[in-house]
């Protein structure tokens, strides 16, 4: 079988070094790592502009020096890599997808969130469409075995219908919120949402007038076009999701740690499910980076449509900015599609964070 040539662009901390941050034993998380642990793929090359941090992916990954690029058209051009990981922020990222998809590049792996403006989402859309490019977005939880054992729960219907999907995480919008909105999604099908509703905690600091300075905090509700509500909330209750159905719930708690199923165990005098607890299904650990890159490669196999797709993360931007939208308009409910959306994030620019490039 095929082995697929990936190149690198962004060599910071999801790129390469996230894995230094977790506990020995994690599976691989990071892009670079994520390649590694494949056996269908092999990181040949790698861009950033800072040439110390390719030094150690190098080092860390085998990507010899004449392999290490300071222009990622310049990687593109020579290497010719199946696919890219595109592990910048969100502001330059839409330059660098349409590039690598208008210049050969059969399979992108995008970080979140899409994009830094909905245009850009779109500029997006267009140019891996028209080239007919396979693409994931990192929303990793999509991959995660644990809530597909969640979401098989659901579908089985044995909880009867879906009512609610609920975060108890939603936090700043393209860090954080861009995956939950994504799982939020997928329970639910991707079903499109039909409107949302939302407040931002922090607009006073981050937005100036079309402009995103930072990264807003919110959260809100959307309700999908067949009634199911998805709550993305900041209770307090750290990364939790909880699916609701007519007869039970099926929760993962402590960040994908564990997971409860309640079912009912009869009615009270009003007729209502009284819940008892239930065993929710074993399932195997897996690397839910590698689960996101085989998904590209069976894509490169077969041809057929991968998990995630441009598609699915354009509608995760687009509920960033109809978040941005409904607070500027009072908390107004508002209709999706958007019309238009001139919002744009364009942070001040500062020296970038320095990854963790060795385990403690």
């Amino acid at each position: 079988m095929n082995t697929y040539r990936a190149a690198l662009i962004g060599c910071s901390r999801m790129g390469a070094f996230i894995d230094n941050e977790s506990p020995p034993g994690r599976p691989a998380y990071s892009h670079a790592a994520g390649y590694e642990a494949c056996p269908r793929t092999e990181m040949v090359a790698c861009a950033d502009l800072r040439e110390d941090l390719m030094e150690q992916v190098g080092i860390r990954y085998g990507v010899p020096k004449e392999k290490q690029y300071l222009d990622y058209r310049e990687m593109i051009d020579a290497e010719k890599p199946d696919i890219v990981s595109v592990a910048t922020q969100p502001e330059p990222r839409a330059q660098i997808v349409v590039h690598a998809a208008e210049h050969g590049v059969r399979a992108i792996y995008c970080e979140k969130a899409m994009a830094a403006s909905l245009s850009d989402a779109d500029a997006m859309v267009e140019a891996v469409e028209s080239n007919r490019v396979f693409l994931n977005m990192g929303t990793n939880r999509r991959w995660e075995i644990g809530y597909d054992t969640m979401k098989s729960v659901v579908d089985s219907g044995q909880l009867g219908n879906l009512k609610s999907v609920i975060s108890h995480c939603c936090g700043p919008l393209f860090n954080s919120a861009s995956h939950m909105f994504d799982l939020l999604l997928r329970i639910n099908d991707d079903v499109p949402v039909a409107w949302v509703q939302a407040h931002l905690t922090d607009a006073d600091e981050t937005v100036d007038g079309e402009l995103l300075h930072g990264d807003p905090c919110g959260e809100g509700i959307l309700q999908a076009e067949n009634g199911v509500n998805l709550y993305a909330l900041n209770s307090g209750r750290g990364v939790e999701f909880e699916a609701v159905c007519e007869h039970g719930t099926v929760e993962a708690w402590n960040n994908g740690t564990s997971w409860q199923l309640r079912e009912s165990g009869g009615v009270d005098h009003f007729g209502r499910d009284i819940l008892v607890r239930s065993e929710f299904p074993a399932f195997d650990k897996g690397s839910s980076t590698v689960r996101l890159i085989e998904d590209l490669v069976h894509a490169l196999d077969t041809g057929e449509p991968p998990r995630g797709g441009v598609r699915a993360a354009r509608a995760n931007t687009e509920l960033i900015f109809a978040f941005v939208e409904s607070h500027a308009r009072g908390g107004q409910r508002v209709d999706l599609p958007l019309a238009r959306s001139d919002y744009r994030l364009q942070r001040v620019q500062k020296s970038a964070a320095r990854p963790k490039l060795q385990r403690e």
